[in-house]
């Protein structure tokens, strides 16, 4: 696990993420010795549901017709 300063996490935001998102454990320490960790969270995927694009659609009246 990756312990770092809340002044150095400042500027090493970007870096830190990244090391999270590869599976690393980050904990930021405040000053007054609270701390927070960094930890990736799944990814949520949408799941559709049955008629949640009606009356987004709309067809011609003339859309079986012959070309």
């Amino acid at each position: 696990m990756q312990q770092i300063q809340l002044k150095e996490a400042e500027t090493r935001l970007a870096e830190l993420l990244e090391a999270a998102a590869d599976g690393e454990k980050v904990l930021i320490v405040r000053s007054d010795g609270k701390s927070f960790r960094i930890e990736p969270m799944m990814a949520v995927q949408a799941i559709p549901k049955f008629g949640s694009a009606k009356g987004l659609v709309k067809m011609s009246d003339d859309f079986d017709e012959p070309l």
